[in-house]
């Protein structure tokens, strides 16, 4: 397979992923993770792994509850052994504004799986000294 080829499959998991987020499609979303994957959420107590992570979807999925992050832009980087792959994506959500998702997948049985998911809303810099003194503020 080609590089861009690869990067298409990449694209398609990651699509993939937010689709089932949007509909609280637990087992297609569960499909497109590691058994071990991890999540890091926003706030920076949010670090979900492995079966805590499946509960937590679990937790929401059930009860028809999803979530939506609409990729807006994305760059795809993949490893010289062609197994494991690198991403960060521009999301936008209706509450949180523009986001940013930035993650690892690894090539496992011929599929590529979420290895870890990290959500960030990226802070402007001339805002950051105002949001890290109201942070420090909050501890």
């Amino acid at each position: 397979m080609t590089a861009d080829s690869e990067i298409a499959r990449i694209e398609t998991v990651l699509d993939g992923f937010h689709a089932a987020a949007v509909s609280a499609d637990e087992a297609g979303y569960l499909a497109l993770l590691s058994p071990d994957a991890v999540f890091l959420g926003t706030d920076g107590g949010e670090r979900w792994a492995g079966e805590a992570y499946r509960a937590f979807i679990h937790s929401y999925f059930s009860r028809g509850i999803g979530w939506t992050y609409v990729p807006s832009k994305r760059s795809v980087g993949i490893a010289a052994d062609g197994r494991t792959a690198w991403f960060d994506e521009r999301l936008e959500n209706e509450s949180f504004g523009a986001c940013r998702g930035t993650g690892v997948l690894q090539l496992r049985d011929g599929e590529w799986r979420v290895e870890q998911y990290n959500l960030t809303i990226p802070i402007p810099n001339e805002l950051a000294g105002e949001v890290v003194a109201r942070i420090r503020e909050a501890e």
